[in-house]
């Protein structure tokens, strides 16, 4: 038996009244993932437990089979363990952005989706100019950056608002507060002057692009639990595919290996054909293959509702459809959002998410299509999201297990 779990990233979300009250995910032409519901086990979970926050960190580690109750300690270093940072005791990480602010207004939480190549730059300068022996920044991919904080605990009791929480509002009123967070606001000011002239942006205003005016900290965490490995806790050899640090942290933590496909990208020029088949390729000598998609989820953050709907058929057509035509008779999936990322708020929400189990062993139970209310119909519901990996390979034989 071959396992495969596809984490369709924020694809979930509200009803849009401007296109009569339907989802993305209604929305969407996903033929392929229609076929998985009609012959598979549709239902409702949850992923992010209640009181905890609706972070792809948090839901995706209850995809991935762990409790998030147990294990999660904040995103920030679970992304540092994935670019090989160690966070000690004592040392804090932050997720560190590289944002644009427009009149006083967060005009894009990811600087227009600058690139890896110009976020490296200007993290080298911003580290250049503001890091010292406590204070280290590591460029990250994209806009994704992390700063660590050596002898400042202090700082993880400061309240800080992620940027994709706020767009078009005035950043003074989200800025880092309370116990610890003046060396976080003197960071982020103090990196405006370090970024205003840099050639990066200059050359991005030329080009009529978005320059990154700023860097804004949130997530900190420090050091964090390690996970029992996936093979002692599931008796499987895995394997994960994904553009972003966060996955890729929490695969290193689970001792899951990570594949490298080229084109794998957190946005719409993300190759899926490619990575679909870096996946099925993997199951070759791996048991279980996870396909980590970002693009949806960048998509809501945007407010781009043509952009979700894009990436949610791409994902259909080129990933779903690959998995039905991969010519493995003896497979099993699992496929969902990891959490709802509504157009209407571009972040994420922590209501439970429309799942469906296909494949040999799984029994139908009447659904049409993986939506939010088709899933609800269904009356099935799995209030601790870390279950469904339990219930992917529930039906080992004592000779697999």
């Amino acid at each position: 038996m071959k396992y495969c779990v596809l984490i369709i990233d924020g694809a979930s979300g509200w009803p849009l009244p401007e296109h009569g009250n339907k989802t993305t995910l209604e929305l969407a032409n996903t033929p392929n993932l229609d076929r998985m519901a009609r012959e598979g086990l549709v239902g409702m979970a949850r992923t992010v437990p209640p009181g905890m926050e609706p972070s792809s960190a948090c839901a995706c580690m209850s995809v991935l089979g762990y409790d998030p109750t147990v294990y999660y300690r904040g995103r920030s270093g679970i992304e540092a363990i994935s670019m090989g940072i160690p966070v000690r005791q004592g040392e804090v990480a932050f997720r560190c952005n590289l944002v644009t602010v427009q009149d006083g207004r967060m005009l894009s939480y990811c600087a227009g989706h600058i690139s890896s190549k110009e976020g490296k730059d200007l993290m080298a300068a911003v580290g250049k100019r503001l890091g010292n022996d406590t204070i280290h920044f590591y460029p990250g991919v994209g806009y994704r950056h992390i700063c660590k904080i050596s002898g400042r605990e202090d700082t993880l009791q400061a309240t800080c608002t992620p940027p994709h929480d706020i767009p078009n509002r005035l950043v003074d009123e989200y800025m880092a507060q309370g116990a610890g967070s003046d060396i976080l606001r003197d960071l982020m000011v103090s990196s405006k002057e370090v970024l205003r002239d840099h050639p990066v942006n200059r050359e991005r205003i030329a080009r009529g692009e978005m320059p990154a005016s700023m860097i804004w900290l949130f997530w900190g965490s420090g050091k964090i639990p390690e996970l029992p490995p996936f093979r002692e806790k599931y008796g499987l050899d895995a394997a994960l595919t994904s553009a972003v640090d966060l996955l890729r942290g929490l695969a290193r933590m689970a001792k899951i290996d990570i594949l490298k496909i080229r084109g794998v990208t957190d946005g719409l020029d993300n190759d899926y054909a490619a990575q679909a088949q870096g996946a099925l390729s993997a199951l070759q000598r791996h048991d279980l293959a996870i396909i980590h998609v970002e693009a949806p989820d960048e998509a809501g953050h945007g407010a781009s509702i043509d952009g979700k709907i894009e990436a949610i058929e791409r994902v259909d057509s080129d990933v779903v459809g690959r998995i039905l035509s991969s010519k493995k008779d003896a497979i099993r999936v699992l496929a969902l959002p990891d959490h709802p990322t509504p157009i209407a708020t571009q972040t994420h929400s922590s209501e439970p998410v429309p799942f469906v189990l296909w494949g040999q062993g799984v029994e139908r139970n009447g659904a049409r299509r993986l939506t939010e209310a088709e899933a609800k119909g269904t009356g099935v519901f799995i209030d601790t999201g870390y279950s469904l990996m339990d219930m992917l390979t529930v039906h080992r034989t004592s000779d697999e297990k």
